[in-house]
């Protein structure tokens, strides 16, 4: 299978790119070429394309299944597997997020709350126990917010985002109404 030029150029960069997401080089290549690539592709196909080893690819397969970004099908007559991205963009993206938080936030959580409940009051000053609360605290609401924001669809998170620095506004009107509201009671 061959590449053209541009889209070497696009696989290359997000193969970086992965390495800053979370993902080594090799599975963002692997990504980015499922994504630009209108049919499924065996992995002889991707190992051609990208001029790596079939190992390389059957390991960077397996990572891009354990964080759910990849389906594999199959053909009749033909025993090999196909793979092609699990969705769109945004869809990609949600599972992204789904899977950082599962991974990192959900751990550090635990962690954080172990220590809330299990602090012993001689070794954490009441210092340390405020500090360790705002960041349970914090990260509970990120949780949260991401939590909802996973729930919308793909139009409503692009509306939610053009409003930009619209979402302030309202806030603040917000604010104002309440005021109103309360000087009226």
């Amino acid at each position: 299978m061959q590449i053209n030029s541009n889209v070497e150029s696009f696989v290359l960069h997000f193969g970086e790119m992965g390495s800053r997401w979370g993902f080594n080089r090799t599975v963002g290549q692997i990504l980015a070429l499922l994504v630009l690539t209108p049919e499924a592709l065996t992995a002889d196909q991707i190992a051609g394309a990208l001029k790596i080893s079939r190992g390389n690819v059957s390991m960077a397969v397996k990572e891009l299944q354990s964080w759910q970004l990849i389906r594999v099908s199959h053909q009749p007559g033909d025993r090999k597997d196909y793979y092609a991205p699990a969705g769109s963009f945004w869809e990609l993206a949600k599972t992204v997020f789904e899977q950082r938080r599962l991974r990192e936030v959900d751990p550090t959580m635990s962690l954080l709350r172990d220590f809330l409940i299990n602090g012993d009051s001689d070794d954490n000053d009441e210092f340390v126990q405020q500090q360790v609360r705002e960041l349970h605290d914090l990260l509970e609401l990120l949780t949260s917010w991401g939590d909802q924001l996973n729930g919308l669809s793909a139009d409503q998170l692009k509306r939610l985002m053009m409003l930009g620095s619209g979402v302030g506004k309202i806030l603040d009107l917000k604010d104002k109404l309440v005021k109103v509201v309360s000087a009226d009671e």
